[in-house]
């Protein structure tokens, strides 16, 4: 049995797309390569769009946080930032088009990034679907129910014709959801968010957006240590440069160098960087993976040099749609 997670959103703060000339640059910027690549002839696109990543030709998108995890027959959502839109109407060609749909879906904290999506998600307006909502923090109901609220959004929650359940959740403590079993830990931010530890078939995946950070020792993460310990898979939110991390102080974002920092320490396989900030577009963020790519093999090299043998980490960054199996991480 296989462990899936899909990345639907993966911008913070604010949906943010190229402009129309941003947008015109690039494909100049394209047609420019496939010319410098070697290609000359109409027949030969195909090859060339093979030969690049999604990033390289689309860039990282739009939408802000949304997770989508499947383990056998159970279906785990985290967060209802604006992707969350697109996977529900993908979701309504399934049984939720005929109100026999079952939802569950995670919720870190409320800031709007992480909420944009909800009063959009077509399965609510559908009757006899069912979503399940689980936050630690007890204003729950209350923040999910604002959004459906006039003068924000025509459909007051009453007339929802779905049926919608509210779970408060006992900080670090795990339950059983289907296949998966899920433990809220606290992360580092201004306001309560809370990551999840989602473990399923051996396969361990450490949800870590939004968070700064700013507990690096194992004695200060303390109870919250184990969300990060060996996993599999770590989501780290990685919006700022270093430089910026210090300008932002208390913002309640990261930077990339301290997710490699907790994964060489906690023996983490894999990490991928996310929470995009909405100013950087598809070359900003390229700057942002070549210092990644710079302190992880001068992380590397100076443990070599001092005889040190760290653990292999891969690391990636987050486009939108991105699809992982946790089964092909070893």
């Amino acid at each position: 049995m296989s462990f899936r997670i899909k990345y639907w959103g993966v911008r913070g703060s604010l949906p943010s797309a190229p402009s129309p000339e941003q947008w015109s640059k690039e494909i100049e910027n394209i047609l420019n390569d496939f010319f410098a690549s070697g290609y000359r002839d109409v027949t030969q696109i195909r090859e060339y769009l093979a030969s690049k990543t999604v990033p390289q030709l689309g860039g990282f998108g739009s939408h802000t946080t949304c997770v989508e995890m499947n383990a056998g027959d159970t279906q785990v959502i985290i967060d209802g930032g604006s992707g969350l839109h697109n996977l529900g109407e993908v979701m309504m060609k399934g049984p939720a088009a005929r109100g026999k749909g079952v939802f569950h879906i995670l919720m870190t904290h409320f800031h709007w990034d992480h909420l944009l999506g909800i009063p959009f998600f077509a399965p609510h307006f559908v009757k006899g679907n069912k979503i399940h909502y689980y936050a630690v923090q007890p204003d729950l109901a209350q923040n999910i129910r604002i959004k459906f609220q006039k003068p924000m959004f025509p459909v007051p929650f009453e007339s929802l014709p779905s049926e919608v359940s509210f779970h408060i959740l006992e900080p670090r403590k795990a339950f059983q959801l289907g296949d998966f079993s899920i433990t809220p830990y606290q992360l580092d931010h201004p306001d309560p968010c809370w990551g999840y530890r989602v473990e399923a078939y051996g396969k361990k995946y450490a949800h870590c957006v939004d968070t700064e950070g700013t507990r690096t020792t194992r004695e200060a993460l303390g109870l919250d240590l184990p969300l990060y310990q060996n996993a599999d898979l770590m989501y780290f939110d990685a919006q700022y440069t270093l430089p910026e991390l210090a300008e932002k102080a208390n913002w309640g974002h990261s930077a990339a160098q301290l997710g490699l920092d907790i994964a060489f320490r906690e023996k983490i396989k894999q990490v991928i960087f996310a929470h995009h900030d909405p100013g950087a577009d598809t070359h900003a963020i390229y700057e942002l993976k070549q210092q990644t790519e710079d302190y992880h093999n001068w992380k590397t090299s100076t443990a070599r040099g001092n005889r040190v043998t760290l653990p292999s980490v891969k690391w990636r960054y987050a486009y939108e749609g991105l699809s992982v199996d946790l089964n092909d991480i070893s």
